[in-house]
């Protein structure tokens, strides 16, 4: 089985390309979804314990109260990494490992720059989006300010040398997945 990384910036489309990739049956790892739901397990226990903070709001895990405690901390934001990134790894090999799949796709905006998860794929599929459109639908799906959203995408790198393919989501769904197709013709998917 071949595992293909799905990244890109906050905003450039990483989910519309994970909904064209499944549409032609190669299933896809969402990491910050399946991250917020290891949160509601016994992983908030921990993180509450290594943050001093209550990460909870009517009794489950509230993703703005851990925006809050890291955003302005990078202490904190290492200790949350510390434990996060272990058990995201290990969610998705054990999803990996119930697939019947030729491929899978691990969808991660920053498992690139987190060595944790070196050589977990077999090539990385990179999607990018002018800067006004990112920060455009970052707004309208999140109610963010775009000062807050050039905040996020500041706190993101990305070496596009690293890509084995780059799909520039520029243009319209369609358009979108027709450039999917032809990335994983390049990439022998």
């Amino acid at each position: 089985m071949k595992t293909l990384l799905l990244t890109g910036g906050i905003g450039s489309g990483k989910s519309a390309v994970a909904a064209c990739l499944e549409a032609r049956g190669i299933p896809v790892y969402d990491s910050d979804s399946r991250a917020k739901l290891l949160y509601d397990s016994d992983l908030i226990d921990s993180l509450e314990a290594a943050l001093g903070v209550c990460l909870r709001r009517d009794g489950r895990f509230s993703p703005a109260a851990l925006s809050a405690a890291v955003f302005s901390s990078p202490e904190a934001l290492s200790k949350v990494e510390s434990l996060v990134h272990p058990a995201v790894l290990k969610d998705f090999l054990r999803w990996r490992d119930a697939r019947d799949a030729a491929v899978v796709a691990f969808e991660s905006a920053i498992a690139m720059s987190k060595p944790l998860f070196d050589g977990l794929w077999d090539a990385v599929l990179m999607v990018t989006a002018p800067l006004p459109t990112r920060v455009e639908r970052v707004m309208r799906r999140s109610g963010l300010t775009r000062e807050q959203v050039m905040a996020r995408i500041a706190a993101q790198q990305f070496d596009i040398m690293k890509a084995d393919a780059v799909i520039n989501n520029d243009l319209d769904i369609e358009t979108l997945a027709y450039r999917t197709e032809i990335a994983l013709k390049l990439l022998y998917l």
